[in-house]
């Protein structure tokens, strides 16, 4: 299998693809990525610059007509292929993702191949069933019907947790509807936008149908929120980095999936061995991360101990190493900022009275120093940083609560509402405090992490949490608009 990009010594040269060629780009020397598995540098990745941008909103442009001749059964055939093909490059796509963002090779990255071929075949499904409504009319000579249409060119901004599963979710749900994409994936994470590029172009969508600009968040990230050309915005990422896109895409329709906390609330009626494995996993899968990660613990003080002996024991558990060596459960943070930041809530905790019972530094003896210790931290507090913003990385912070009304004002009282899990056997309890959290999903007796692709998933109103609803069809509603159309029938 050949590549589309240079190679030296293991070291890729990953270009920008606009139209269907791979090409320079027009900015700053290429940026050197090195993987935080191994500390090697990885890749050398051109650098887009406005103007690429400009040139890929054109080329988006030139593939609207192609993409709204072709028929919702046609563009699904295209998604089954893009399906196909990740499919077909299984084991080295994988192993691209485990060296370029550092989840462990067989239990995690493999799987978010799996996950993301899933979501190009559901898109694929759901679009040729994007059924809408006809209407009654007051006037017997009309007949009121109603369609669903492509927005047109589309702007998509992407992260670098799940470099493979997040860029599906819309880049499915957008060929699906016959939009046109213009695709400014994370800097940390090039080799996997190129194989996913890779697998559109092979598919065979119509030139110009997906275009790749790496570079620059302030440049390039900037620039597909502002182009004048892009008409929609979809986005994955922090509170902060969607605020600001936001604000520079003004009047544009916004998709907009950002940071949480996932509020964990463990009542002392819990099955607590449940709540602690999976409360446990939400904490430390993908290295805590995720935007609906288990950020925050909540336990009632009569199972206090009890939960905090079963957490602490289930980061013993964890396996810290290599993503290449299968006795890994868990490998290093992505990137330094995030290690970084990950210090100094632990630090802030520390200085403000909270306790580091397990955990709470970097690993030492493996390749690079993002290696983070799983780590379980009992009194938090509210003023606290481990409580008030995302800290995205393998930590289990505990809070101790005496009632339900308590529970619910400490998860409230948070900027932040994504994703929240309530532990109970009690169902009224259950229904009770899903319906009064405020986040926009509530898993009950479940990790906060817990999603199925098919589902919606988005903020709560008046949090910093996002707009919209992402996964299964519920994307491809957001990313299409409806058009109602009066056909007069008079003889």
């Amino acid at each position: 299998m050949s590549r589309t990009v240079e190679s030296e010594a293991n070291v890729m040269r990953v270009q920008l693809c606009i139209g269907d060629a791979w090409r320079e780009g027009q900015g700053a020397e290429p940026l050197a990525v090195t993987s935080p598995a191994t500390g090697e540098r990885i890749a050398t990745v051109e650098q887009g610059t406005r103007e690429d941008v400009a040139r890929a909103v054109d080329a988006a442009a030139s593939a609207l007509g192609s993409l709204f001749h072709m028929t919702a059964f046609e563009r699904a055939e295209l998604g089954h292929r893009v399906a196909d093909l990740l499919l077909e490059r299984r084991e080295e796509i994988a192993h691209d993702i485990a060296l370029e963002q550092g989840k462990p090779y067989t239990l995690e990255a493999l799987p978010e191949v799996d996950v993301a071929a899933g979501m190009f075949r559901d898109a694929a499904e759901a679009a040729k069933r994007l059924e809408t409504a006809v209407h009654p009319s007051y006037d017997p000579a009309k007949r009121i019907l109603t369609i669903r249409q492509p927005r047109g060119v589309y702007g998509i901004i992407t992260p670098w947790n799940y470099p493979l599963a997040i860029p599906s979710e819309y880049l499915s749900a957008g060929l699906a509807t016959g939009n046109a994409m213009v695709w400014k994936p994370s800097e940390w994470v090039p080799l996997s936008a190129m194989h996913l590029m890779r697998s559109f172009l092979d598919a065979g969508v119509p030139t110009g149908s997906l275009n790749l600009v790496l570079g620059p968040p302030d440049e390039v990230g900037s620039e597909v929120a502002r182009h004048e050309g892009i008409v929609a915005i979809g986005l994955t990422g922090s509170s902060r980095t969607g605020e600001l896109v936001a604000k520079q895409a003004a009047g544009k329709p916004l998709l907009l999936e950002l940071g949480g906390n996932g509020p964990t609330i463990i009542f002392d009626d819990a099955d607590l061995e449940k709540a602690f494995r999976r409360t446990a996993r939400g904490c430390f899968e993908n290295a805590g991360q995720i935007c609906d990660s288990t950020e925050r613990i909540l336990v009632h003080r009569h199972v206090h101990d009890e939960l905090i002996e079963g957490l602490t024991q289930e980061a013993r558990n964890v396996r810290l190493g290599s993503p290449f060596d299968e006795a890994s459960t868990m490998g290093p943070i992505t990137n330094e900022p995030t290690a970084s930041k990950m210090g100094d809530h632990l630090q802030d905790a520390t200085d403000k009275g909270a306790q580091i019972l397990f955990g709470g530094s970097r690993a030492r003896g493996l390749p690079t120093d993002l290696y983070y210790e799983p780590t379980v931290v009992d009194g938090v507090s509210a003023d606290m940083k481990l409580n008030t913003e995302e800290t995205f990385g393998p930590l289990a912070p505990v809070m101790t609560f005496s009632d339900e009304e308590e529970a619910l004002r400490w998860a409230n009282d948070n900027p932040l509402g994504l994703i929240g899990s309530v532990f109970t056997q009690d169902l009224g309890r259950a229904m009770r405090v899903a319906e009064r959290l405020q986040t926009g999903v509530v898993n009950i007796n479940e990790t906060s992490a817990y999603w199925q692709p098919h589902t919606p998933v988005g903020g709560f109103t008046g949090k910093r949490s996002g707009i919209g609803r992402i996964g299964g069809k519920y994307t491809l509603l957001e990313m299409t608009q409806l058009k109602m159309i009066a056909l007069d029938v008079e003889e």
